[in-house]
């Protein structure tokens, strides 16, 4: 069945939200709870918000609405969902892990690692793809592409030829000279991994994170079925009212640029590890938090600056880092603090972005860094 082109745009839409206001005072988990409570009720709201606060081993979880309009479950930790762009860090995660194993180096070259890729992207480095000032062409608004999701949302993609849908466009412009987010970046980084190694970029990702951070719900599908249990994904705002798209698309087409799938629970522990720099090296973390300007997809709360498969979100009561995703159905959050001690997860259950509803998104955000103040204020120093 095609999917309409409402949905196609909801799914492939990029954005980067405007910098929303500092309020004057810190959240507590109370004032955090009344945002969760407003979002759902929110026109074109989320059916389900559920935010997880982690301190250690301390584990705080607030949520409103539910995860299944059907049933009125209640929305729980380690429910399924889709990490949407979030899946990019765990693409750096793989890259800056073989960064301390000597496999991969940041200046690796498109030319050196995948030369059968267009010789005009050759000097694009493995450092630029993870900062997204490669120039890429963006593979995910190919036409091409989009009518293929369009007449078949389960169309199964060779997930190591979504470049081939951009192969014969120039750079966008000079490596290095601008930030410009493309899904095509993340890509190109799970491709130079595979070519350092000779090991496919799923096994990778168990042998490099998701065993060494202890991860249980994350993985890395094909299909477009979800694994139990999941938090429902909707669309909202049409005239007969949300519908579920849980499992309207398949994952190949977007692979390590957002085809993750986990839980609040997993992606807490997640950024946490990482944002540490637990997966590697301490040089690597030095170069990784290189900030340039640059928001994450949709824009994290504050002002957002854009460093290596990472974003800086510098808020009113504090410092974290992390990355956001919006996909059909699904927008998350990931953010800890560069110690990695404290962490959180704010996973929707509808996409938001600037696109598709700038005023919701603003909302959202707002609320996202009352995330961060109760984070960073419930807990202590």
């Amino acid at each position: 069945m095609p999917l309409p082109l409402r949905l196609v745009s909801l799914l492939v839409a990029g954005c980067v939200g405007g910098l929303v206001p500092a309020s004057p005072a810190a959240a507590d988990d109370h004032s955090l709870q009344r945002g969760l409570d407003a979002l759902v009720a929110a026109p074109d709201g989320p059916p389900g918000v559920i935010v997880v606060l982690r301190d250690g081993d301390r584990q705080r979880v607030l949520r409103a609405g539910t995860a299944d309009l059907a049933t009125g479950r209640p929305l729980e930790p380690a429910d399924h969902t889709r990490t949407a762009s979030t899946s990019k860090a765990f693409s750096g995660a793989v890259a800056l892990s073989l960064v301390r194993q000597h496999r991969l180096s940041l200046d690796d070259t498109i030319r050196r690692r995948l030369p059968r890729l267009p010789a005009a992207w050759g000097s694009v480095t493995l450092r630029q793809l993870l900062q997204h000032t490669s120039g890429l062409p963006d593979f995910s608004q190919s036409p091409k592409f989009r009518s293929i999701i369009q007449a078949d949302p389960h169309h199964h993609f060779d997930s190591r030829r979504l470049l081939d849908f951009v192969a014969g466009e120039p750079l966008r412009f000079p490596p290095g000279s601008t930030y410009q987010y493309s899904n095509s970046d993340n890509i190109a980084v799970a491709l130079m991994a595979e070519a350092a190694t000779g090991a496919r970029y799923e096994d990778l990702l168990r042998h490099d994170v998701y065993r060494p951070l202890g991860l249980r719900d994350t993985s890395l599908p094909q299909g477009y079925r979800m694994p139990e249990p999941y938090m429902r994904g909707y669309a909202v705002g049409g005239a007969s009212g949300p519908e579920d798209v849980s499992e309207t698309i398949g994952m190949s087409g977007v692979w390590a640029s957002g085809g993750i799938t986990s839980s609040p629970r997993d992606l807490a522990t997640f950024i946490g590890g990482y944002a540490a720099g637990a997966l590697t090296s301490p040089a690597a973390v030095r170069e990784q938090r290189h900030w340039i300007p640059g928001a994450s997809e949709p824009a994290g709360p504050g002002r957002n600056s854009a460093g290596l498969a990472l974003f800086r979100y510098e808020t009113r009561c504090g410092v974290v880092l992390g990355h956001t995703g919006n996909t059909l159905g699904y927008t998350q959050l990931m953010a800890a603090t560069p110690d990695g001690r404290r962490a959180l997860t704010f996973s929707l259950t509808t996409q938001v972005n600037e696109t598709g509803n700038a005023a919701l998104l603003r909302q959202v955000r707002a609320v996202e860094e009352d995330a961060v103040c109760a984070l960073l204020g419930t807990y202590g120093s």
